[in-house]
């Protein structure tokens, strides 16, 4: 439930910014849609689905078009909007969900094709969306099909305040995140009188964890750009998981659970991000809804005192010939910086819209309308500002300016550095896109997900595990056909030939 502060909060902003625009709307706009119910389906708010819902009422108001957001747990969201889909139920006209899996409904000619409507849309300002959402997270075979509403990869968080007092340094690879961990663990660091932990990761299975994983494995898996990949062999479908450098990732992953709270393994990113915002955690891995959440009501113990950073990286990265790993130097890793390589990770890509193919037109319509309603950055560049949305920044604007920022109740110093943390990740031309091919969901919350979590259980090995990971994504390839994957997955990269 949320409490009486951000009830208030919410009003105040969703009535500014409806006034804003019914003023700029004629009484035949706003009677427009009045024929229409736009149903929406998502994940349980007030994440993602309630600022929808505000949004809605908003545009309730200046269009008729009437807004009704349902939700389903995330484990089931996927299932649902394909099943709807495909069956021919068609209850549902609009879906909110991992950009990832809008290849596979695509593939099945789920999904409406969306240029039509921007390229008569003066409102959505697409050179503003940060190149990678829009090039990568809207895009599916070259055409968008995608809105986006929230950008969502990693970055580490370190409390600046405790850092500083101990003359430690934010870690540039893993090898100083766990010295720092291990500096920072048992302090009390909210000052509360209790021993608190020097790192904390979700590592719950069945609740996005495999997402923590891969921003682990990135910088050892990928060094040559995007368009490399970190899942597999573009033109093979070789899965690149049974090698040295993700054993070394999820070596890495499990040890950090040493300076993490003893229940870590039953944590989701809500209890770990419950721990961050109480000033419990020297280090953390999360999106980066951390800053605003920062300035919450909640989050006074680390209001302007959480830093963030690039995702660390490594110095040594697969050799993919050999399955070994390398030490980088100006041919393996060309877009190092002193030595190391970065490769932050576009962990579920952001929740992003799509429209029913099978919807009527002027249900569409309304459809594209709402959500480049969502998407514009009168809308966006607040609701970004707002930890409780879960929105995190995906537009130019709500990078360069940190005005809004400030006025949320970041300090000058707080705000560029949040904001200088997401552009280093978003401009890193070796960000590590998420898995957008059909059977998404099953290679990584399927299957990944599962010998990971037995692997954190103790009940296998890193080889094991990276062994049962392979075997149980080729099964999954074979599935939906090996060659029409790799053509699939290497759109999803840009590759063209």
């Amino acid at each position: 439930m949320q409490d009486t502060y951000q009830k208030l909060r919410h009003t105040v902003v969703a009535a500014a910014t409806g006034v804003a625009g019914l003023l700029a709307l004629s009484a035949t706009a706003q009677a427009q849609y009045n024929d229409v119910t736009i149903n929406i389906l998502t994940r349980p708010g007030p994440v993602i689905a309630q600022r929808m819902v505000e949004r809605g009422e908003e545009f309730t108001k200046m269009t008729g078009a009437k807004i009704k957001v349902a939700e389903v747990p995330f484990a089931e969201l996927f299932q649902k909007l394909l099943t709807d889909w495909s069956t021919g139920t068609n209850s549902i006209d609009v879906g909110v969900f991992a950009s990832g899996w809008g290849v596979e409904m695509v593939d099945g000619g789920l999904l409406e094709n969306l240029d039509p409507y921007i390229a008569k849309d003066t409102k959505i300002d697409l050179p503003d969306i940060a190149p990678y959402f829009r090039e990568y997270n809207q895009k599916i075979a070259g055409h968008t099909h995608l809105i986006t509403i929230d950008g969502d990869f990693q970055m580490m968080y370190y409390r600046s305040d405790i850092l500083s007092k101990m003359g430690l340094k934010p870690p540039r690879n893993w090898d100083e995140y766990m010295a720092i961990a291990r500096a920072t663990d048992g302090k009390d660091l909210n000052g509360d009188g209790t021993p608190d932990y020097g790192s904390c990761m979700f590592k719950k299975r069945n609740a996005q964890s495999y997402f923590a994983i891969l921003s682990v494995a990135s910088a050892f898996i990928q060094s040559k750009g995007t368009g490399e990949g970190i899942f597999f062999d573009p033109q093979t479908m070789k899965p690149k998981v049974n090698n040295a450098a993700f054993i070394k990732a999820l070596k890495v992953y499990k040890a950090t659970g040493i300076y993490g709270p003893k229940d870590e393994l039953n944590q989701d990113i809500g209890d770990t991000r419950a721990l961050v915002t109480t000033g419990r955690c020297a280090l953390a891995l999360d999106w980066g809804d951390i800053g605003p959440l920062s300035l919450d009501k909640g989050g006074e113990a680390i209001k302007n005192k959480m830093g963030a950073i690039i995702m660390p990286g490594s110095s040594e990265v697969l050799d993919p010939a050999t399955g070994e790993l390398v030490q980088c130097d100006a041919t393996t890793c060309p877009h190092a910086v002193d030595g190391i390589n970065y490769a932050p990770f576009a962990a579920f890509g952001g929740w992003s819209g799509a429209i029913n193919a099978k919807a009527d037109a002027k249900t569409k319509q309304a459809a594209y309308e709402f959500l480049s309603y969502m998407n514009q950055a009168a809308q966006s560049n607040v609701d970004v500002t707002m930890g409780w949305t879960g929105y995190n920044p995906y537009r130019n604007s709500q990078l360069d300016n940190v005005e809004p920022w400030i006025k949320a109740g970041f300090t000058k110093d707080a705000a560029e550095n949040y904001l200088g943390a997401i552009k280093a990740s978003l401009n890193n031309p070796n960000m590590a896109s998420d898995i957008r091919i059909p059977g998404a969901q099953q290679y990584t919350g399927v299957v990944l997900d599962r010998e990971l979590a037995r692997f954190l259980a103790g009940e296998i090995s890193a080889e094991e595990a990276a062994a049962n990971i392979e075997a149980g994504w080729e099964e999954i390839t074979e599935e939906f056909d090996r060659k029409r994957q790799s053509t699939l997955y290497k759109l999803s990269l840009g590759i063209t030939n």
